[in-house]
């Protein structure tokens, strides 16, 4: 892993998030199941967008989060996704390479727009989604960017993405190509509405495809279908190299190698959950290349993840390299 010119590839959805505060009313009147993610068609994207307030405009995407996560400690990384040649392509094309991200996906010229994320969120810092993939939905093999994902030490998987047969298609054939080149693959099972779409792909890629698995509570009992989570995480000990199982307020555990490691959650004021686990994974992966033991690693994620809950927005607004410094975890 040493020799690989980035640490993290990420490939996934590449979204804008749209994210404008509201109260529980608003959710009522529009039946929307708070917390929840759901998929939109443009149609309903256009007519809530109306009726929300005033709204902040940031790419998105949960892999994309994580790597510009990963950007802030100072990883060397790369991602892969779709846009359309529209303003919000433009607009993800431009803040994910400002990060110093290698990003080369050809805008498609001709389909559906870029892919958008409604966020509303609540005064209790609960965020619910609504997700309009757009361009991102088309993705296929011919997407990916083999000579990227071979320079990685670890390509991170996005559950959101797999959805239709050329994206799960695209899946398997990076993970075929990590692993070829000596890369790690890890997969965010991304939401338990994907986990309920997908179970039985997703139970056969954390079983023959991911050697991490990053999953919160819901999204781990969903894929082995138990209610309790000390079961999903013995299940998910017996099925993948590292499982990384974050549970928000409670913490985080690791299970690997037949042993769990328990980490804390970091104190910290909530302003919005956006983003939150995808953080999390950004300070766990960084530490991982890094050398890092899994505790060091899970600390990481933890103070990641405080930062991102912390304010409007999934990505951080400060330099989570000095953070971790002025915190003791990484050397000055």
């Amino acid at each position: 892993m040493a020799d690989k010119s980035f640490d993290v590839v990420g490939i996934g959805n590449a979204i804008v998030d749209i994210i404008a505060r509201c109260d529980d009313g608003f959710l009522s009147k529009h039946d929307l199941a708070k917390g929840a993610m759901r998929l939109i068609d443009a149609e309903e994207a256009n007519r809530l967008y109306s009726a929300m307030g005033p709204a902040v405009e940031r790419s998105g995407g949960s892999v994309a989060n994580a790597i510009a996560g990963l950007a802030s400690f100072g990883a060397k990384c790369g991602f892969i996704g779709r846009v359309a040649a529209d303003q919000f392509g433009g607009i993800f094309r431009h803040d994910i390479r400002s990060l110093g991200v290698a990003y080369d996906t050809l805008p498609a010229s001709d389909g559906a727009p870029t892919a958008r994320c409604l966020i509303l969120v609540t005064p209790d810092g609960e965020r619910t989604m609504n997700t309009f993939l757009g361009a991102s939905v088309d993705f296929q093999p011919e997407d990916l960017e083999l000579e990227l994902i071979g320079a990685a030490k670890i390509v991170y998987l996005e559950g959101y993405l797999f959805d239709r047969d050329a994206a799960k298609a695209a899946f398997r054939e990076a993970a075929r190509a990590a692993k070829e080149a000596g890369a790690k693959v890890a997969l965010t099972l991304s939401d338990a509405f994907c986990v309920d779409r997908h179970r039985d792909d997703f139970r056969a890629l954390v079983q023959h495809g991911a050697d991490i698995v990053f999953a919160n509570e819901k999204e781990i009992t969903s894929l082995y279908q138990v209610n309790s989570f000390e079961e999903a995480a013995d299940l998910a000990m017996n099925d993948c190299e590292m499982a990384v199982l974050t549970r928000s307020e409670a913490g985080s555990i690791i299970v690997a190698g037949g042993e769990t490691i328990e980490i804390e959650a970091e104190n910290a004021r909530v302003v919005d959950l956006t983003g939150a686990g995808d953080l999390y994974s950004a300070g766990f992966l960084y530490g991982l290349t890094h050398g890092a033991s899994l505790r060091e690693c899970g600390r990481l994620g933890s103070l990641a993840a405080a930062e991102a809950i912390s304010h409007i927005g999934a990505r951080p607004e400060i330099s989570l390299q000095k953070l971790a410094r002025d915190n003791g975890l990484l050397p000055h």
